[in-house]
Order: C-alpha cells, then structure tokens, then sequence
C-alpha cells in the first residue's frame, strides 16, 4: 500500500466526523432526505476498511512482483518519474485501467462477489467510502499490469493508484449535490457516485470511474442522478447484518451455493462468469435484463 494512503486515514477519519456532525445538525434542522449515519452501519464500514488495510499489507508485496515483471518485459519506456508528462500519461492510462477494473468487477460474478461488500451499505456518507472490499486486493493487480507494459515502474502506478483513491474518498457524500455544469460533465463527482451506489434498476451498474467520469460517457455506461428517480442505496438484496466476515464473505457463500446446485458444467460457469442476476432459467436476472423489463414496461 503506496504511503500516501496511510498518511490520508487521520484526514479521512476527521471528515468523517465532521460530516457526521453536519449530518446531524441537518437533521435537526428538519432535513430529513440526508439520512445521515448508522451507528452498527458505520462501525461495520470502518471494520471492513480495517481489514482491507491488514490484507493490502500482504497482497501489495503480489501486486509488485507482478508489476515489476511487467516492467521487466516493458514494451516502451514511459515511465520516468522526473518527467512531467510520464505523469499526465499515467493519470490517463490508471484512471482508464480502473475504469475496467470497477466495470469488470460488476460485470463478473466471481469478481462481483468480492467487490460487493462496498455496496452492501444502505447508507452514504464518508464512512461508506471506507468500507473496502477484503477480496479486491487479490483480483485487482492484473488490472494495472497493462502499466507496467508502457514502462512504469510499481512505485509509479502505486502513486498513481493511491492518488486516485484519495479522490474517491470525498465523493461518498450526500453534503455536495451538484457541482458545475463542466466539472460534472468530466469528472466523477458525489451526483455520479451517488448514482453507482443506487440499486434502482436505471442506475445499477452504471457510473464505474475514478477520477474521470469520460469511460463512462465513452462506453455507454454513463447514468445521471435524477431528482425524480431518488437514488435509494444498497444492493438489490439488502443485507440484514453487520457482522464483517458476512459482509465480506456473503456472495462467495451463495456463490458456491448457486454452483453446487446447477445441473452441468456450462450452468455451473455461468453462475461464475455471468452478470450478477444471471440464472440459466431466468429466475433471477441482470442488471441488463432488469433495464430491458423496464423500459418495455414503460413503453407498455
């Protein structure tokens, strides 16, 4: 884990306060469409960010020996950190390769399932950004090794990666509504984020970038938050727990659970491979199914 995360935590601990304390004093001001925080939700997210620290300890020393034969067998040479280009080269190509690494992880169900556990959350605040997934540290790497292949060393995309989840941490919020017109239109921003965290059926599985919401625009998985559809959080099948280890751990269980009980091979990978929702009977569906439903139901 790149430094520059560990010397943020005392800062992302004391917005989180503030913003717990705004929160409140809305409220009591008869705000009532914040919802603020949760006592069990929030000590359930600061638990799981805990341990995403503990297991990056570990994993980060695999995310380097990749990185570093990666760069070992560099294609070009782009990576030279006193040049101020190598710089603006890499925010681009990391923000991109996070891109498809957040796409990837709602669009698999392996990689769904341990990635969920930052959704699971009925709430959004800054506590919210903190509840890290346990599993990502250990399929996420290979998303960044393209990085290492245009000549940036660990050290680089480390940086970079750290960089962008920094950015990240701030727009777990419902203080900021709308920012300007141009701001919103390039980067990701609380509105977009707000949307990714949705479990209406027009706003799952959208709005997966970092720092840039441009991936999204580009490859038509944009959604904007729409003050008449109010964005309500979580996942399509709440959790009623806020016990950490089933946080973490409970897609893998109904995982296995799915797969144990197809009838052939192909089923069984399709539990694995396919979308979240996927059934081979259609009793439960995807993200993209449940959109077709409804606009058919509409039009109806």
């Amino acid at each position: 884990m790149s430094n520059l995360l560990i010397f943020s935590i005392p800062g992302f601990l004391t917005l989180l306060v503030l913003e717990a304390l705004w929160t409140r004093r809305q409220a009591r001001r008869g705000m009532r469409e914040l919802r603020g925080y949760e006592k069990k939700d929030t000590w359930a997210s600061l638990a799981m960010g805990i341990g995403n620290v503990i297991i990056r300890a570990f994993t980060t020393l695999g995310a380097i020996a990749l990185w570093s034969w990666g760069y070992q067998h560099r294609l070009v040479e782009l990576g030279e950190p006193t040049r101020w280009w190598s710089w603006v080269v890499l925010f681009f190509a990391e923000d991109a390769c996070y891109y498809w690494f957040h796409r990837s992880h709602h669009g698999v169900r392996l990689l769904w399932a341990a990635h969920v556990n930052h959704h699971t959350s009925q709430y959004f605040n800054l506590s919210t950004a903190l509840r890290q997934p346990w599993f990502t540290p250990l399929t996420g790497p290979i998303f960044w090794l393209p990085l290492a292949f245009l000549g940036y060393p660990p050290a680089m995309i480390l940086t970079a990666e750290a960089i962008s989840l920094i950015y990240q941490f701030w727009i777990h919020t419902e203080a900021v509504r709308k920012l300007p017109a141009a701001l919103e239109w390039w980067f990701n921003t609380p509105s977009h984020h707000r949307v990714h965290h949705g479990k209406n059926i027009a706003y799952l599985d959208r709005n997966h970038g970092g720092v840039l919401i441009v991936w999204d625009r580009l490859f038509g998985t944009f959604a904007p938050e729409d003050e008449a559809d109010a964005v309500r959080y979580g996942i399509t099948h709440d959790l009623a727990t806020f016990n950490p280890l089933q946080i973490a751990t409970h897609e893998f269980v109904a995982l296995v659970r799915d797969m144990r009980r197809a009838d052939n091979l192909q089923n069984a990978l399709g539990y694995l491979l396919a979308p979240p929702g996927w059934s081979p009977d259609g009793s439960s569906q995807t993200a993209t199914q449940l959109r077709r439903a409804l606009k058919a139901h509409s039009r109806a």
